[in-house]
């Protein structure tokens, strides 16, 4: 099996794969100051909540865009799997140009999310991913990854309202029935949602003019179905987008896995 982790700012998700098949997926809250070992015993107790054993594990893939947390889970896995894992970043092979002034700079799950998204339906294409920042990813119809926007999520946009404006509660963010709001709560729901359906909308048709007819436009992350049911440019939703793209970049990437103390490679 393979143990695919994605490490955002503020949720980390894991995925095991036998083969093509995505079996079992976990979202667990994203520790700054985690350790290897409390990364490692917390794994290893989702793993055994699903039967899996750690000896059936042959593989870990690493995405992060929290640098601190990449020497924890490292660790994490040659301590509990006995060896280290693929990470994602430069020197490991994508198969996908990056055209960008700094390529380096890219963070890691835009350029899986673009992977994933260009190996699936392999024409110039658009992944907006809904996180703790909205990013917009764009790839060139032959592959390469030309670049993007970024903006602050939904929930961050929400926060920062609410810490600076005393009156004005949290609310769920949701679909509300109506654009004019009747309260403050269907004012703010109206502003968050639509808001960001019109950021999305505007930003995605702009770069789809850049990249010409037939773009693409697909979307992943937590929000994206609620805001793709009004989008008008959305076309496809795959909440589980990075996850799948980390494991097309292990199989390009497993003739370099390295053994670690008393591990074995597999």
């Amino acid at each position: 099996m393979l143990l695919v982790i994605d490490v955002g700012n503020t949720n980390t998700v894991l995925g095991l794969y036998e083969g093509e098949q995505l079996t079992h997926h976990f979202r667990i809250s994203t520790m700054a100051s985690g350790t290897a070992d409390e990364y490692g015993t917390l794994v290893l107790s989702l793993l055994e909540r699903q039967g899996v054993e750690p000896t059936q594990i042959e593989g870990v893939i690493l995405a992060s865009v929290v640098p601190q947390l990449n020497r924890a889970f490292e660790e994490a896995s040659l301590r509990y799997f006995g060896f280290e894992p693929i990470v994602v970043g430069p020197g490991v092979k994508t198969q996908m140009p990056i055209l960008t002034d700094q390529p380096a700079e890219v963070g890691a799950d835009r350029i899986v999310n673009a992977v994933a998204a260009w190996t699936r339906f392999k024409c110039a294409l658009i992944v907006v991913d809904f996180g703790t920042a909205t990013t917009f990813d764009a790839v060139r119809e032959d592959g390469a990854y030309l670049g993007g926007a970024i903006a602050p999520g939904v929930v961050v946009s929400m926060d920062a309202l609410f810490r600076r404006a005393a009156k004005l509660p949290r609310v769920e963010i949701r679909r509300p029935q109506r654009v004019v709001g009747k309260n403050t709560i269907g004012a703010l729901q109206s502003g968050l949602f639509y808001g960001y359906v019109g950021l999305v909308d505007e930003l995605a048709g702009r770069m789809q003019q850049e990249l010409g007819e037939g773009t693409k436009v697909m979307a992943t992350g937590g929000l994206a179905h609620l805001i793709a049911e009004e989008s008008r440019t959305i076309d496809t939703v795959d909440e589980f987008l990075t996850l799948d793209g980390l494991r097309i970049l292990y199989d390009m990437n497993r003739d370099v896995r390295r053994k670690g103390p008393g591990g074995s490679a597999k």
